[in-house]
């Protein structure tokens, strides 16, 4: 008797098991469904015909972007253009969307409404591995992978050639610091570049926005946890990109790092940004500061925007433009 209830104990076991684990199946298979159904709705990817390098313009026109998902926009009505061997400083009090505006633009997140182009391309018309290349982008949280030094400033290229890595993180300012770690550009750094201090993590990813001399480069905060070596290495990057004709965007806060960019877009919550030149839009500051009759001590958006580009304009005049003289082609 005691043997045939331990008989048949047994054998309901795996009945009883999936009873008790029924709603998981019934959840699992509608799971399943769903993701089916939104999977045959997404569009088919068709290959694209391959586009020459971006060279010469970057074109944002209506753009209103929100995070995926909502369709509230957090930017509205973003525009302006760029061409080659232009710096655009994005200027604004937290939460008006700066991070949220130059990721609809590198094509990471989906505009709602609006076009971004590369030479009159729009991004949808390249393939997302060529538009990689023509893209650096240093994010305001940036993170490193479990890897090499090496292989996070190639973004994990198989088979990156040596020259190109030592040369973006030269031009990083990164490369004496690399070489003085224990295996140099072989060091492990470990999951979210355990072991680097969080400048010097800061300093291999802008290395890694500039592997291969992208056309765009975007910087979100770039100099966050920059000491003064640091901000020396960044301020030169971004010459040097213009130097060779790229576009530089950097999103800001601390003002030393817009002595180096020749326009400026100042972004409010609730209201379509204002582009123009360092002067043009330091003046509009100026003047709505002044007809909200509030002094220098009272702080507020505009008030620390006016202080912010004023500080800029102190330490780098009307910024390097000036000097930099870029020719256009055929002159």
């Amino acid at each position: 008797m005691i043997a045939s209830s331990i008989l048949v104990s047994r054998a309901l076991a795996p009945i009883e098991i999936a009873i008790a684990n029924w709603r998981g199946f019934i959840g699992a298979r509608q799971s399943f469904a769903r993701l089916s159904l939104q999977l045959q709705s997404l569009p088919e990817v068709r290959e694209s015909l391959a586009l020459p390098k971006p060279e010469a313009r970057l074109d944002v026109e209506g753009l209103f972007v929100g995070a995926p998902g909502q369709g509230q926009p957090v930017v509205g009505n973003a525009g302006f253009a760029l061409t080659k061997g232009n710096a655009l400083g994005i200027i604004g009090p937290s939460g008006s969307g700066k991070s949220t505006l130059v990721r609809a633009i590198i094509g990471a997140w989906p505009a709602l409404r609006g076009t971004v182009r590369l030479d009159g391309a729009a991004l949808d018309q390249w393939a997302p591995d060529e538009l990689g290349l023509h893209i650096g982008y240093l994010p305001q949280e940036f993170e490193l992978i479990d890897g090499t030094v090496a292989e996070n400033i190639s973004r994990f290229e198989p088979n990156a050639p040596a020259e190109l890595v030592i040369d973006a993180a030269r031009k990083a300012g990164v490369h004496d610091l690399v070489v003085r770690l224990p295996n140099g550009y072989e060091t492990r750094i470990g999951e979210s570049g355990a072991g680097l201090s969080a400048g010097q993590r800061q300093r291999v990813a802008l290395a890694r926005a500039l592997y291969r001399d992208p056309f765009l480069v975007v910087l979100d905060e770039p100099n966050s946890n920059l000491d003064n070596e640091g901000d020396r290495a960044l301020e030169n990057a971004i010459v040097g990109v213009r130097r060779r004709g790229g576009i530089v965007l950097i999103v800001a806060h601390r003002p030393s790092v817009l002595a180096n960019v020749d326009y400026l877009l100042h972004m409010t919550a609730g209201q379509s940004p204002v582009f123009g030149t360092k002067a043009e839009i330091m003046k509009r500051l100026t003047d709505q500061h002044a007809a909200a009759k509030s002094g220098w001590s009272a702080g507020g958006p505009v008030g620390d925007a006016i202080a912010q580009v004023q500080a800029a304009m102190a330490n780098g005049g009307a910024g390097i433009v000036p000097r930099l003289k870029i020719i256009p082609d055929g002159q």
